[in-house]
């Protein structure tokens, strides 16, 4: 018999991870009837969790905002990633949310299970920072991340089915050296020995990822770190867009607005000017809507043409 109290976590953690459940729903997933269900909702609300019902033949059962933050139940990817994420707040350039975050690090930290913590470390270790990208790209898989970076730290060769662009899928042995992210994309630098020479991989394009158990000694990496070696590959095969635009605000506030990755320069107590390149299109289309103020694009036309496709799909959207 599952003991009420793990039961009880089991349902929180349920209800935590969806809005609106059906009391069958709920029953079947925990393996027990609707009236162990219903003491068992009791039980999380003498705890002070606010589970709302809903009565009737459909009715079931919400976990409502409190008046503070009750207990969280994570699993273990979203316990990496909780730490990754304050960890890197607490580094970050954001003063206000530096302190808080350490202060949730003191919270979290000393409760992780040791096979969690050297996850964390693992991740931490042999991940390179790097400024945002450009553009935008796909997420990827914490397990396929938190692999990777042990991989890196063990010095273990790894597996991976691997589709370029454009290309077929083919698989890979490689000896994994450090994780880069750029942007939303993640990057493995590693050597390919039936290549003989450093590689880049992204790891969206990935599928299978294995460790091989077999070890290997560490090469010398032919640049300054590997956030370097990620971008001098991306410039060989890239031809960036500048773009200019005049923005009728004071410099001051659209550089809180867009970041520091954004060139601004002041050309007056209202106006300014912004300086960036890109190889996407949409991201100085968010920069610039992310101003809220008015703009003219003084170049490219390209970008002209990609704002009145967003204004015609913005005006449909509340047209509609």
């Amino acid at each position: 018999m599952v003991d009420p109290t793990s039961r009880a976590l089991r349902l929180l953690s349920l209800m935590q991870g969806r809005r609106d459940w059906a009391g069958a729903d709920l029953a079947g997933r925990l393996g027990v009837s609707l009236r162990t269900l219903r003491r068992d909702v009791d039980r999380l609300r003498e705890l002070g969790y606010p589970v709302q019902a809903r009565p009737g033949v459909d009715g079931g059962y919400r976990l409502a905002a409190g008046a503070a933050l009750p207990p969280l139940v994570l699993d273990d990817d979203e316990a990496v990633a909780l730490t990754v994420g304050l960890q890197a707040a607490a580094a970050g350039a954001d003063a206000g949310m530096a302190e808080p975050s350490v202060r949730a690090l003191t919270k979290v930290v000393p409760v992780l299970p040791a096979r969690l913590r050297r996850r964390v470390e693992a991740l931490q270790a042999m991940t390179v920072p790097a400024p945002p990208w450009s553009d935008g790209g796909p997420a990827v898989d914490p397990s396929l991340l938190v692999a990777a970076a042990q991989a890196c730290r063990d010095t273990e060769r790894l597996e991976f089915t691997y589709t370029a662009a454009g290309g077929r899928p083919a698989e890979r042995l490689v000896e994994p050296h450090r994780l880069v992210p750029l942007g939303r994309r993640w990057y493995l630098v590693a050597y390919d020995p039936s290549r003989g020479d450093w590689r880049t991989f992204r790891l969206d394009r990935m599928a299978g990822l294995r460790g091989t158990g077999a070890r290997f000694a560490a090469r010398p990496l032919p640049a300054e770190d590997a956030a370097t070696f990620v971008r001098a590959g991306m410039d060989r095969f890239r031809t960036p867009t500048l773009v200019e635009a005049v923005v009728e605000a004071p410099a001051a506030v659209v550089r809180d607005r867009v970041g520091r990755w954004v060139r601004v320069t002041d050309e007056g107590p209202d106006r300014c000017r912004l300086h960036l390149e890109t190889d996407d299109l949409d991201w100085p289309a968010l920069v610039l809507g992310a101003v809220r103020a008015e703009f003219t694009v003084v170049a490219p036309d390209e970008l002209r043409v990609r704002l009145a496709e967003w204004s015609q799909r913005f005006a449909r959207a509340v047209a509609g």
